[in-house]
């Protein structure tokens, strides 16, 4: 009697260790969309779930099982032609977390206990119509450190762009608060005054710096936001979205290295088993994969990230960080072993230069970035497994890509050291950029890594002033990876004269933009 007493104790005990280590559950169709599986509602085979590192396809009935543990987040990779519910503040929600003891005891709060897993983790789908062709706003480092600038994102920034028609989704590109993560929720409410959902990366200033190890610094983020890697399908696209901040630093323990953790590169590559070759796989993450800090990420994981992607031909990755804008193209000089060029689109910001600089009329900081790039947001246009990026300068009709600096008056027929500037936005220095005086001949512009000189000029204005003004002097300029220079004629009649740009863009989108000048009698001494 012993014996079998012991047997059953050992089998219960064993299940209910199988049962801690094992989540089951179903993704399935919420007719009803009142978030409960029922009877009626039917499974969803062939689904991706994941629990972030493994991924599994769901049955014929929908059902699925994976390993999990004290501390993960169980969450579904949305198929393309369905949605996910969203919050009272348009945040996804595709996820369970499970942290039966919840957040370590942290500065700011992570997640409250979870208590004991449920008996199943289901998911709710709903059908909808999605387009081949659709448009995802993107953003780069809000990154508000206070309540008013905050403020200052949501006037300066939501306002103008909720009004955008088209937009199925967002992604908010990291540095979403600028150290107080107590300011994520209210970051969060600012986004629900948009239509659309928005999908949020984790950046080095969301972290919890006094957490001790790495998988341990997103706990505030996922408190409000959920896991800080995870993936979706949207029309043809794939989109992959992750932390890649490593903290604290491996290499002395101090500060944070951009890279991936071990498990991050093998979710990367169990999700990518379940994609088809022909997609579009479009990366978001925070850090770009190169900077002119030499060792700002690490060598070996991007490497492997290259090589997980090898296969695929059409693939994009769009970073922040540096409140720059430029465009990354690697090769095989880079570790890219694939076909043509990977492209990575480092991405202006919605912050600019930090809330810096003069005052707008409507007592918003101008927050010109350090290469003359004024701050905005882009708009991803996807048409099947094909891509291009418009960049919306905030308070500006989209057509405006570029800003001409020239001298105001030049002596008639007085050689000048002047030149015509023009910063093209979205710029590469392989794009053609040409200009013509009036109706003269177009001639080519030579590209020059050098600052830009109309924001130059600006921060100059602050340091020649005698009174101080609202606002905070811009930082100093930085070379501008997307400006091109011409030569000003003074052989003309004098008077006024009418100077275009047109700037090709690497879709083959031409842009023009005018300035003027005036050529006027030298002035003897």
């Amino acid at each position: 009697m012993k014996k079998i007493l012991f047997i059953c104790w050992a089998l219960c005990f064993s299940y209910c260790l199988h049962a801690q280590d094992t989540v089951k559950g179903f993704v399935y169709e919420d007719s009803n969309k009142n978030g409960k599986k029922e009877r009626r509602e039917k499974g969803l085979p062939q689904v991706a779930v994941s629990n972030g590192v493994e991924v599994v396809l769901t049955d014929e009935k929908g059902a699925y099982t994976l390993p999990i543990g004290d501390d993960d987040i169980i969450f579904v990779i949305k198929p393309a032609g369905y949605a996910v519910p969203v919050s009272e503040n348009n945040l996804p929600r595709y996820y369970y977390i499970h942290k039966p003891a919840g957040s370590p005891d942290l500065e700011y709060k992570g997640v409250e206990p979870t208590g004991s897993l449920p008996r199943s983790v289901d998911f709710a789908l709903y059908p909808t119509e999605e387009q081949e062709s659709f448009t995802a706003m993107i953003f780069g480092d809000p990154q508000p450190y206070t309540e008013k600038e905050l403020e200052l994102f949501a006037r300066g920034v939501v306002d103008k762009a909720k009004d955008e028609e088209g937009i199925s989704f967002g992604i908010s590109l990291g540095d979403l608060a600028g150290d107080d993560l107590d300011l994520h929720p209210k970051y969060a409410e600012v986004l629900k005054n948009t239509s659309w959902p928005w999908y949020n990366v984790m950046g080095n200033h969301d972290m919890n710096y006094d957490a001790t190890t790495d998988s341990q610094s997103d706990e505030s983020f996922e408190k409000t936001f959920g896991p800080s890697a995870y993936a979706f399908n949207h029309g043809d696209a794939h989109f992959i979205v992750l932390e890649d901040i490593l903290y604290p630093d491996p290499r002395d323990g101090q500060g944070y290295w951009g890279g991936f953790r071990e498990d991050q590169l093998d979710f990367i590559e169990n999700d990518l088993k379940h994609v088809d070759k022909d997609r579009l796989v479009v990366l978001s993450f925070h850090i770009p994969l190169w900077h002119e800090n030499e060792n700002s990420f690490r060598d070996s994981d991007r490497k492997r990230l290259f090589d997980l992607l090898k296969e695929y031909p059409n693939r994009l990755a769009i970073s922040a960080h540096t409140h720059l804008q430029r465009h990354n193209f690697y090769t095989a000089a880079d570790g890219w072993e694939g076909a043509g060029r990977f492209h990575e689109y480092n991405a202006g910001t919605t912050s600019g230069d930090w809330y810096s600089g003069q005052l707008n009329e409507e007592g918003i900081p101008v927050s010109t970035m350090r290469d003359g790039t004024p701050k905005g947001y882009a708009l991803l246009r996807v048409v099947g497994n094909q891509y291009q990026i418009d960049y919306q300068v905030i308070g500006k009709p989209l057509e405006h890509q570029i800003k001409i600096f020239n001298p105001k008056v030049v002596a008639n027929n007085r050689g000048s050291s002047s030149g015509i500037f023009a910063n093209f936005y979205m710029g590469d220095k392989n794009d053609k950029v040409e200009y013509k005086i009036d109706e003269g001949e177009w001639k080519t512009m030579n590209w020059t890594e050098a600052p830009d000189p109309a924001y130059l000029a600006d921060v100059m204005e602050w340091d020649l002033m005698e009174k101080l003004v609202p606002g905070r002097r811009p930082s100093n300029p930085v070379n501008s990876t997307h400006l091109w220079r011409g030569s000003i004629p003074t052989n003309l009649p004098l008077g006024k004269h009418t100077i275009t740009v047109r700037a090709t863009d690497m879709f083959g989108r031409t842009f023009t933009e005018t300035s003027e000048y005036t050529i006027a009698e030298p002035v003897s001494y």
